[in-house]
């Protein structure tokens, strides 16, 4: 059960990044997304794990990048499961500016894209990916309200 549940949530943010590639590579979807956000970064992505897509796309901005900075900052550790709680109803992906560099313990991961799991009465999650597309799933201190109700998904 637990390898199934791995399983579906890694499809879930292949498929959330893979979706976002394909935008990026058409000309029709690049030009759409120029438009949409005037700092040349991704748009901010909201995947809903019922629906099993994306359900909304948001302009990325300079305040999504600090809420972003400020989860990498507050990193308490590695996640202890393997898996999100069958809770995480949405998984929102966040491309950043920069690439971070993640230490914890042993592990150093660098990436630009943050993935956010958020689960309802659950710490949430973030999900990073390294180069070679391992995943790693992070618990931090940083609180998501603003951010939530920035992207109003889900609303309050």
């Amino acid at each position: 059960m637990v390898f199934k549940r791995l399983t579906a949530m890694l499809i879930a943010c292949c498929s959330l990044f893979l979706y976002a590639q394909l935008a990026f590579a058409s000309p029709d979807g690049a030009h759409r997304i120029e438009h949409a956000t005037e700092t040349g970064l991704k748009p901010v992505q909201v995947f809903d794990v019922q629906a099993g897509k994306v359900v909304k796309t948001i302009p990325n901005d300079q305040q999504f990048q600090a809420f972003a900075a400020s989860w990498t900052s507050s990193i308490t550790g590695l996640a202890p499961q393997l898996t999100s709680d069958a809770s995480c109803s949405y998984v929102y992906r966040v491309p950043l500016e920069k690439p971070v560099t993640i230490k914890v313990n042993e592990v150093i991961v660098a990436s630009d894209d943050l993935f956010l799991f958020y689960c309802k009465d659950k710490p949430p999650l973030l999900l990073v990916f390294d180069e070679n597309r391992k995943p790693f799933l992070f618990l931090f201190s940083a609180d998501i309200t603003p951010f939530i109700k920035k992207v109003g998904i889900p609303a309050s």
